[in-house]
Protein backbone atom coordinates (compact mmCIF):
# COMPACT_ATOMS: atom_id res chain seq x y z
CA UNK A 1 0.00 0.00 0.00
CA UNK A 2 1.59 3.73 -1.30
CA UNK A 3 1.62 6.00 1.44
CA UNK A 4 2.16 9.41 1.00
CA UNK A 5 6.39 9.48 0.28
CA UNK A 6 6.26 6.08 -1.51
CA UNK A 7 7.76 7.82 -4.40
CA UNK A 8 9.76 10.18 -3.09
CA UNK A 9 13.49 7.95 -3.33
CA UNK A 10 12.54 6.59 -6.55
CA UNK A 11 12.38 10.40 -8.21
CA UNK A 12 15.05 11.67 -6.47
CA UNK A 13 17.28 9.44 -7.65
CA UNK A 14 16.31 9.35 -11.13
CA UNK A 15 13.27 11.58 -11.81
CA UNK A 16 13.93 11.09 -15.82
CA UNK A 17 13.35 7.11 -15.08
CA UNK A 18 10.65 7.55 -12.59
CA UNK A 19 8.27 9.34 -14.80
CA UNK A 20 9.10 7.89 -17.84
CA UNK A 21 8.01 4.42 -16.35
CA UNK A 22 5.30 5.28 -14.53
CA UNK A 23 4.12 7.90 -16.79
CA UNK A 24 4.46 4.82 -19.95
CA UNK A 25 3.22 2.24 -18.08
CA UNK A 26 -0.42 3.84 -16.64
CA UNK A 27 -3.22 4.01 -18.79
CA UNK A 28 -3.67 6.97 -20.11
CA UNK A 29 -5.78 10.05 -17.87
CA UNK A 30 -3.77 11.34 -14.62
CA UNK A 31 -1.47 9.29 -12.90
CA UNK A 32 -0.86 9.78 -9.02
CA UNK A 33 2.66 10.62 -7.70
CA UNK A 34 3.40 10.04 -4.05
CA UNK A 35 5.55 12.74 -3.49
CA UNK A 36 4.26 14.34 -0.27
CA UNK A 37 1.57 15.53 1.67
CA UNK A 38 -0.27 17.55 -1.40
CA UNK A 39 -1.41 15.45 -4.43
CA UNK A 40 0.74 15.43 -7.20
CA UNK A 41 -0.60 13.90 -10.49
CA UNK A 42 1.42 13.27 -14.10
CA UNK A 43 -0.76 14.31 -16.97
CA UNK A 44 0.42 11.67 -19.31
CA UNK A 45 -3.13 11.64 -21.95
CA UNK A 46 -2.02 14.25 -24.69
CA UNK A 47 -5.94 15.34 -25.07
CA UNK A 48 -5.74 16.62 -21.63
CA UNK A 49 -2.78 18.75 -21.98
CA UNK A 50 -4.56 21.45 -23.85
CA UNK A 51 -7.41 22.18 -21.98
CA UNK A 52 -5.63 22.25 -18.84
CA UNK A 53 -3.48 24.75 -20.53
CA UNK A 54 -6.16 26.80 -21.43
CA UNK A 55 -8.53 27.07 -18.75
CA UNK A 56 -8.93 29.93 -16.96
CA UNK A 57 -6.04 30.97 -14.72
CA UNK A 58 -9.03 31.21 -11.83
CA UNK A 59 -9.15 27.64 -12.13
CA UNK A 60 -5.97 26.38 -12.89
CA UNK A 61 -2.82 28.20 -12.60
CA UNK A 62 0.77 28.34 -12.65
CA UNK A 63 1.22 26.91 -8.58
CA UNK A 64 3.20 26.50 -5.81
CA UNK A 65 5.78 24.52 -7.70
CA UNK A 66 6.64 27.39 -10.56
CA UNK A 67 7.07 30.09 -7.74
CA UNK A 68 9.61 28.20 -5.75
CA UNK A 69 11.74 30.32 -8.62
CA UNK A 70 10.69 33.51 -7.33
CA UNK A 71 14.01 34.39 -5.34
CA UNK A 72 16.01 34.36 -8.27
CA UNK A 73 13.73 35.59 -11.27
CA UNK A 74 11.60 37.66 -8.71
CA UNK A 75 8.18 39.08 -10.65
CA UNK A 76 8.59 38.18 -14.09
CA UNK A 77 6.27 37.21 -16.44
CA UNK A 78 7.25 33.59 -15.95
CA UNK A 79 5.30 33.90 -12.62
CA UNK A 80 2.59 36.65 -13.35
CA UNK A 81 -0.74 35.91 -14.62
CA UNK A 82 -3.63 38.03 -16.06
CA UNK A 83 -3.69 41.47 -17.18
CA UNK A 84 0.16 42.45 -16.53
CA UNK A 85 1.17 38.82 -17.90
CA UNK A 86 -0.55 39.73 -21.28
CA UNK A 87 1.52 42.82 -21.50
CA UNK A 88 4.48 41.98 -20.86
CA UNK A 89 4.09 38.98 -22.91
CA UNK A 90 3.05 40.96 -26.16
CA UNK A 91 6.18 42.52 -26.00
CA UNK A 92 8.38 39.88 -25.89
CA UNK A 93 6.04 37.83 -29.03
CA UNK A 94 6.83 41.23 -30.85
CA UNK A 95 10.70 40.88 -30.85
CA UNK A 96 11.54 36.85 -30.39
CA UNK A 97 9.02 35.46 -32.56
CA UNK A 98 10.67 33.96 -35.52
CA UNK A 99 9.46 36.75 -38.16
CA UNK A 100 11.21 39.14 -35.84
CA UNK A 101 14.39 37.80 -35.08
CA UNK A 102 15.28 36.77 -38.84
CA UNK A 103 15.98 40.14 -39.62
CA UNK A 104 18.80 39.55 -37.24
CA UNK A 105 20.02 36.77 -39.33
CA UNK A 106 23.29 37.90 -40.42
CA UNK A 107 24.62 39.04 -36.54
CA UNK A 108 23.20 35.40 -35.58
CA UNK A 109 25.45 33.25 -38.48
CA UNK A 110 28.24 35.99 -37.78
CA UNK A 111 28.53 34.00 -33.83
CA UNK A 112 27.97 30.86 -35.14
CA UNK A 113 30.87 31.01 -37.82
CA UNK A 114 32.70 32.57 -34.84
CA UNK A 115 32.06 29.62 -32.41
CA UNK A 116 32.78 26.93 -35.15
CA UNK A 117 36.18 28.42 -36.31
CA UNK A 118 37.01 28.41 -32.32
CA UNK A 119 36.07 24.70 -32.40
CA UNK A 120 37.82 23.92 -35.53
CA UNK A 121 41.01 24.87 -34.23
CA UNK A 122 40.69 22.89 -31.14
CA UNK A 123 40.06 19.58 -33.23
CA UNK A 124 37.68 18.09 -30.84
CA UNK A 125 35.57 19.64 -27.75
CA UNK A 126 32.65 19.07 -25.39
CA UNK A 127 29.67 20.69 -27.71
CA UNK A 128 27.77 21.87 -23.74
CA UNK A 129 30.68 24.11 -23.45
CA UNK A 130 30.22 26.42 -26.17
CA UNK A 131 27.03 26.12 -26.79
CA UNK A 132 25.65 28.16 -23.85
CA UNK A 133 27.45 30.99 -24.49
CA UNK A 134 26.82 30.95 -28.02
CA UNK A 135 22.59 30.59 -26.98
CA UNK A 136 23.30 33.63 -24.44
CA UNK A 137 24.83 35.91 -27.75
CA UNK A 138 22.25 34.59 -29.51
CA UNK A 139 19.23 36.28 -26.93
CA UNK A 140 21.04 39.51 -26.63
CA UNK A 141 20.86 40.20 -30.43
CA UNK A 142 16.79 38.97 -30.45
CA UNK A 143 16.56 41.10 -26.90
CA UNK A 144 19.09 44.27 -27.29
CA UNK A 145 19.22 44.59 -30.92
CA UNK A 146 22.24 43.62 -32.78
CA UNK A 147 24.90 44.45 -30.00
CA UNK A 148 26.69 41.47 -28.80
CA UNK A 149 27.27 40.80 -24.87
CA UNK A 150 30.99 41.01 -23.64
CA UNK A 151 32.96 37.95 -23.51
CA UNK A 152 33.65 38.42 -19.35
CA UNK A 153 29.65 39.47 -19.18
CA UNK A 154 29.25 36.24 -21.14
CA UNK A 155 31.40 34.20 -18.89
CA UNK A 156 29.96 35.87 -15.46
CA UNK A 157 26.09 34.96 -16.13
CA UNK A 158 26.73 31.27 -17.69
CA UNK A 159 29.06 30.55 -14.39
CA UNK A 160 26.21 32.06 -12.51
CA UNK A 161 24.02 30.08 -13.45
CA UNK A 162 25.90 26.87 -12.98
CA UNK A 163 26.30 28.03 -9.90
CA UNK A 164 22.80 27.98 -8.71
CA UNK A 165 21.24 25.93 -11.46
CA UNK A 166 21.40 22.39 -9.60
CA UNK A 167 20.15 24.14 -6.18
CA UNK A 168 16.85 25.49 -8.46
CA UNK A 169 16.17 22.03 -9.60
CA UNK A 170 16.44 20.09 -5.96
CA UNK A 171 14.63 22.97 -4.53
CA UNK A 172 11.21 22.60 -7.01
CA UNK A 173 10.29 18.89 -5.51
CA UNK A 174 12.29 18.95 -1.93
CA UNK A 175 9.43 17.29 0.86
CA UNK A 176 11.68 17.78 3.58
CA UNK A 177 13.76 21.28 4.69
CA UNK A 178 17.36 21.32 4.50
CA UNK A 179 19.96 21.31 7.24
CA UNK A 180 21.11 24.63 7.86
CA UNK A 181 24.71 24.25 6.69
CA UNK A 182 22.87 23.04 3.22
CA UNK A 183 20.38 25.93 3.56
CA UNK A 184 23.57 28.71 4.46
CA UNK A 185 25.85 27.33 1.91
CA UNK A 186 22.89 27.39 -0.39
CA UNK A 187 21.51 31.07 0.26
CA UNK A 188 25.41 32.15 -0.30
CA UNK A 189 25.33 30.93 -3.61
CA UNK A 190 22.49 32.46 -4.50
CA UNK A 191 23.77 35.81 -3.30
CA UNK A 192 27.06 35.74 -5.24
CA UNK A 193 25.26 34.20 -8.05
CA UNK A 194 22.97 36.81 -8.08
CA UNK A 195 25.20 39.98 -7.26
CA UNK A 196 26.89 38.57 -10.65
CA UNK A 197 23.88 38.48 -12.90
CA UNK A 198 22.22 41.82 -11.82
CA UNK A 199 25.31 43.09 -12.43
CA UNK A 200 25.13 41.71 -16.07
CA UNK A 201 21.72 43.26 -16.47
CA UNK A 202 22.93 46.11 -15.84
CA UNK A 203 25.48 46.72 -18.36
CA UNK A 204 23.18 45.50 -20.68
CA UNK A 205 20.41 48.11 -20.15
CA UNK A 206 22.59 50.89 -20.22
CA UNK A 207 23.52 49.93 -24.11
CA UNK A 208 20.82 48.18 -25.23
CA UNK A 209 19.55 49.75 -28.77
CA UNK A 210 16.45 52.29 -28.99
CA UNK A 211 14.17 49.63 -31.08
CA UNK A 212 15.05 46.55 -28.54
CA UNK A 213 12.91 44.47 -26.48
CA UNK A 214 14.01 46.37 -23.45
CA UNK A 215 12.90 49.49 -24.98
CA UNK A 216 9.29 48.54 -25.40
CA UNK A 217 9.21 46.94 -21.38
CA UNK A 218 10.60 50.42 -20.57
CA UNK A 219 7.22 51.75 -21.93
CA UNK A 220 4.81 49.73 -20.42
CA UNK A 221 5.75 51.81 -17.33
CA UNK A 222 7.72 48.85 -15.05
CA UNK A 223 9.89 50.00 -12.17
CA UNK A 224 13.96 49.21 -12.32
CA UNK A 225 13.30 45.73 -10.33
CA UNK A 226 10.32 44.57 -12.17
CA UNK A 227 12.34 45.55 -15.50
CA UNK A 228 15.81 44.03 -14.16
CA UNK A 229 13.91 40.96 -13.17
CA UNK A 230 12.02 40.42 -16.53
CA UNK A 231 15.43 40.74 -18.35
CA UNK A 232 17.04 38.30 -16.18
CA UNK A 233 14.65 35.56 -17.14
CA UNK A 234 14.84 36.11 -20.66
CA UNK A 235 18.58 35.71 -20.54
CA UNK A 236 18.78 32.82 -18.01
CA UNK A 237 15.40 30.88 -20.13
CA UNK A 238 16.90 32.02 -23.28
CA UNK A 239 20.49 30.70 -23.24
CA UNK A 240 20.22 28.21 -20.95
CA UNK A 241 17.34 25.80 -22.63
CA UNK A 242 18.41 27.04 -25.72
CA UNK A 243 21.99 26.18 -24.95
CA UNK A 244 21.56 22.62 -24.21
CA UNK A 245 18.99 22.00 -26.77
CA UNK A 246 21.88 23.14 -29.27
CA UNK A 247 24.48 20.60 -27.83
CA UNK A 248 22.15 17.85 -28.75
CA UNK A 249 21.70 18.88 -32.20
CA UNK A 250 25.40 18.52 -32.51
CA UNK A 251 25.47 15.37 -30.44
CA UNK A 252 23.07 13.65 -33.52
CA UNK A 253 24.79 15.24 -36.54
CA UNK A 254 27.94 14.03 -35.11
CA UNK A 255 26.15 10.19 -34.41
CA UNK A 256 24.31 10.47 -37.97
CA UNK A 257 27.04 11.41 -40.56
CA UNK A 258 24.94 10.79 -43.74
CA UNK A 259 22.36 13.16 -41.87
CA UNK A 260 25.06 16.04 -41.53
CA UNK A 261 26.18 15.58 -45.28
CA UNK A 262 22.34 16.37 -45.82
CA UNK A 263 22.35 19.39 -44.16
CA UNK A 264 25.37 20.66 -45.86
CA UNK A 265 23.77 20.25 -48.83
CA UNK A 266 20.82 21.64 -47.64
CA UNK A 267 23.02 24.96 -46.84
CA UNK A 268 24.60 25.08 -50.00
CA UNK A 269 20.85 25.47 -51.57
CA UNK A 270 20.54 28.35 -48.77
CA UNK A 271 23.42 30.39 -49.04
CA UNK A 272 23.39 32.89 -51.55
CA UNK A 273 26.60 34.38 -53.96
CA UNK A 274 27.80 36.89 -51.01
CA UNK A 275 28.21 33.09 -49.18
CA UNK A 276 25.35 34.30 -46.09
CA UNK A 277 22.51 32.21 -45.82
CA UNK A 278 19.48 33.51 -47.17
CA UNK A 279 16.29 33.88 -45.03
CA UNK A 280 13.09 32.64 -47.57
CA UNK A 281 15.93 29.89 -48.43
CA UNK A 282 15.83 28.58 -44.57
CA UNK A 283 12.13 28.95 -44.21
CA UNK A 284 12.24 26.24 -46.87
CA UNK A 285 14.97 24.46 -45.26
CA UNK A 286 12.89 20.91 -44.43
CA UNK A 287 15.79 18.36 -43.23
CA UNK A 288 17.57 21.35 -40.25
CA UNK A 289 13.86 21.88 -39.45
CA UNK A 290 13.26 18.53 -38.96
CA UNK A 291 16.47 17.90 -37.04
CA UNK A 292 15.63 20.48 -34.51
CA UNK A 293 11.80 19.22 -34.39
CA UNK A 294 13.04 15.49 -33.04
CA UNK A 295 15.92 16.85 -30.93
CA UNK A 296 13.44 18.84 -29.07
CA UNK A 297 11.29 15.59 -29.19
CA UNK A 298 14.12 13.73 -27.79
CA UNK A 299 15.49 16.21 -24.91
CA UNK A 300 12.83 19.01 -24.56
CA UNK A 301 14.84 21.96 -22.58
CA UNK A 302 11.87 22.17 -20.75
CA UNK A 303 11.13 18.87 -19.64
CA UNK A 304 8.60 19.23 -17.47
CA UNK A 305 6.14 22.10 -16.32
CA UNK A 306 3.63 22.46 -14.05
CA UNK A 307 0.06 23.52 -12.86
CA UNK A 308 -2.24 23.95 -9.80
CA UNK A 309 -6.01 23.54 -9.20
CA UNK A 310 -7.41 26.96 -7.95
CA UNK A 311 -10.57 26.25 -8.06
CA UNK A 312 -12.50 22.50 -7.94
CA UNK A 313 -12.51 20.97 -11.40
CA UNK A 314 -13.01 18.06 -13.24
CA UNK A 315 -10.59 16.72 -15.80
CA UNK A 316 -10.41 13.13 -17.05
CA UNK A 317 -13.12 11.99 -15.41
CA UNK A 318 -11.68 12.82 -12.12
CA UNK A 319 -12.79 15.15 -9.41
CA UNK A 320 -9.75 17.02 -8.27
CA UNK A 321 -9.38 19.53 -5.32
CA UNK A 322 -7.54 23.11 -4.50
CA UNK A 323 -4.07 22.62 -3.90
CA UNK A 324 -3.71 19.46 -6.42
CA UNK A 325 -0.48 19.77 -8.61
CA UNK A 326 -0.53 18.42 -12.23
CA UNK A 327 3.03 17.50 -13.28
CA UNK A 328 3.01 18.04 -17.30
CA UNK A 329 6.22 16.12 -18.54
CA UNK A 330 7.33 16.45 -22.40
CA UNK A 331 10.33 13.68 -21.77
CA UNK A 332 7.36 11.62 -20.59
CA UNK A 333 5.11 12.30 -23.22
CA UNK A 334 7.20 12.72 -26.02
CA UNK A 335 9.24 8.93 -25.27
CA UNK A 336 5.66 7.16 -24.83
CA UNK A 337 5.28 4.55 -27.26
CA UNK A 338 1.54 4.94 -27.48
CA UNK A 339 2.37 8.97 -29.13
CA UNK A 340 5.44 7.78 -31.34
CA UNK A 341 6.51 4.55 -32.32
CA UNK A 342 9.80 3.50 -31.56
CA UNK A 343 10.31 6.87 -29.22
CA UNK A 344 13.86 6.25 -28.19
CA UNK A 345 15.11 6.32 -31.60
CA UNK A 346 16.07 9.38 -33.48
CA UNK A 347 14.14 9.45 -36.99
CA UNK A 348 13.80 11.98 -39.51
CA UNK A 349 10.47 10.38 -40.56
CA UNK A 350 8.29 11.35 -38.03
CA UNK A 351 5.02 14.18 -37.86
CA UNK A 352 4.48 16.30 -35.14
CA UNK A 353 1.17 17.46 -35.44
CA UNK A 354 -0.16 15.72 -32.10
CA UNK A 355 -0.49 17.05 -28.87
CA UNK A 356 1.88 14.98 -27.12
CA UNK A 357 4.62 16.72 -28.97
CA UNK A 358 4.94 20.24 -27.13
CA UNK A 359 8.91 20.65 -26.09
CA UNK A 360 7.86 24.47 -26.05
CA UNK A 361 4.61 24.02 -24.44
CA UNK A 362 1.42 25.22 -25.50
CA UNK A 363 -1.62 27.46 -25.14
CA UNK A 364 -1.27 30.93 -24.06
CA UNK A 365 1.55 30.28 -22.09
CA UNK A 366 3.90 28.84 -24.45
CA UNK A 367 7.29 29.61 -24.19
CA UNK A 368 7.41 33.35 -25.96
CA UNK A 369 11.46 32.67 -27.15
CA UNK A 370 9.99 29.83 -29.26
CA UNK A 371 10.62 30.97 -32.68
CA UNK A 372 13.95 32.70 -31.93
CA UNK A 373 14.81 29.30 -30.22
CA UNK A 374 13.80 27.10 -33.50
CA UNK A 375 15.61 29.90 -35.70
CA UNK A 376 18.71 30.02 -34.21
CA UNK A 377 19.21 25.96 -33.49
CA UNK A 378 18.15 25.37 -37.45
CA UNK A 379 21.11 28.31 -38.25
CA UNK A 380 23.38 26.46 -36.05
CA UNK A 381 23.23 23.03 -38.03
CA UNK A 382 23.40 24.56 -41.54
CA UNK A 383 26.21 26.56 -40.91
CA UNK A 384 28.11 24.39 -38.85
CA UNK A 385 27.60 21.66 -41.48
CA UNK A 386 28.04 23.63 -44.08
CA UNK A 387 31.61 24.44 -42.94
CA UNK A 388 32.07 21.04 -40.78
CA UNK A 389 32.69 17.02 -40.24
CA UNK A 390 32.07 15.48 -37.27
CA UNK A 391 33.07 12.21 -36.12
CA UNK A 392 34.22 10.25 -33.17
CA UNK A 393 30.70 9.52 -31.56
CA UNK A 394 28.97 6.32 -31.60
CA UNK A 395 24.94 6.73 -31.60
CA UNK A 396 24.23 3.52 -29.22
CA UNK A 397 23.70 4.29 -26.77
CA UNK A 398 22.78 7.63 -27.07
CA UNK A 399 24.14 9.87 -23.62
CA UNK A 400 21.61 10.07 -20.95
CA UNK A 401 20.71 13.75 -19.92
CA UNK A 402 21.31 14.87 -16.62
CA UNK A 403 17.66 16.55 -15.01
CA UNK A 404 18.48 19.73 -13.77
CA UNK A 405 16.40 23.05 -14.56
CA UNK A 406 17.03 21.44 -18.26
CA UNK A 407 18.08 18.60 -19.63
CA UNK A 408 21.83 19.29 -19.56
CA UNK A 409 23.99 16.90 -22.05
CA UNK A 410 27.04 14.54 -20.11
CA UNK A 411 30.17 15.58 -20.87
CA UNK A 412 31.28 14.49 -24.69
CA UNK A 413 33.74 14.45 -27.27
CA UNK A 414 33.24 15.20 -30.61
CA UNK A 415 35.92 15.36 -33.00
CA UNK A 416 35.88 18.35 -35.97
CA UNK A 417 37.34 18.85 -39.13
CA UNK A 418 36.64 21.02 -42.00
CA UNK A 419 34.52 20.01 -44.76
CA UNK A 420 35.99 20.27 -48.52
CA UNK A 421 34.97 22.39 -50.94
CA UNK A 422 32.85 21.17 -53.14
CA UNK A 423 32.15 22.79 -56.65
CA UNK A 424 28.94 24.92 -56.50
CA UNK A 425 25.49 23.66 -57.47
CA UNK A 426 24.16 25.46 -61.00
CA UNK A 427 21.09 26.67 -60.47
CA UNK A 428 18.70 27.72 -63.75
CA UNK A 429 20.60 30.61 -65.94
CA UNK A 430 24.15 30.08 -64.60
CA UNK A 431 26.97 29.37 -66.06
CA UNK A 432 29.74 26.91 -65.76
CA UNK A 433 33.13 27.73 -64.81
CA UNK A 434 32.30 30.10 -61.82
CA UNK A 435 34.16 29.81 -58.86
CA UNK A 436 33.84 26.60 -56.51
CA UNK A 437 31.33 26.64 -53.60
CA UNK A 438 32.11 27.78 -50.12
CA UNK A 439 30.12 28.74 -46.93
CA UNK A 440 31.00 32.09 -44.93
CA UNK A 441 31.31 29.43 -42.24
CA UNK A 442 34.21 27.36 -44.56
CA UNK A 443 35.74 30.79 -45.42
CA UNK A 444 35.95 31.90 -41.20
CA UNK A 445 37.25 28.53 -40.22
CA UNK A 446 39.79 28.33 -43.17
CA UNK A 447 40.74 32.03 -42.41
CA UNK A 448 41.19 31.95 -38.83
CA UNK A 449 43.12 28.34 -38.55
CA UNK A 450 45.46 30.24 -41.21
CA UNK A 451 46.05 32.87 -38.93
CA UNK A 452 46.85 30.63 -36.48
CA UNK A 453 49.49 28.72 -38.54
CA UNK A 454 51.44 31.69 -39.29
Amino acid sequence: MPHMFSDVRAFRSDPLKFLLERGNAAPLGLVPLHLGPAPVLLVNDPDLIRPILKAPEADIGKGRLIKKLSPVLGQSSLMLHGDEHKRRRAVLHKHMAKGSVEKYLPQMCAEIRAVGARLARLGSFDPHRFTATLALRTICIAVFGAQVISSGDEEALVQAVGTIEDDLADEMFRVLPLGPVSWYRRRQNRICAKLAMSTVVQRLRSSAGTSSALRDLEALGLSDRDLHDEILTLLLAGHHTTGSTAAWVLYHMAANPALMDEVADEAADCIGDDGELRVDAVRRADVSATLVKEVCRLYPSAWWFSREVMQPVTIGGRDLKVGTSLLLCPWQLQRDPRHFEDPDRFLMTRRYNTDAYIPFGAGPRACAGMGVAMLELQLLALEIAAAYRFTGVSPNPAPWPKASVTLVPPPMTIDIEIREMRPRVLHLGEEAGQLPYISAASAASISTLQSVSQ
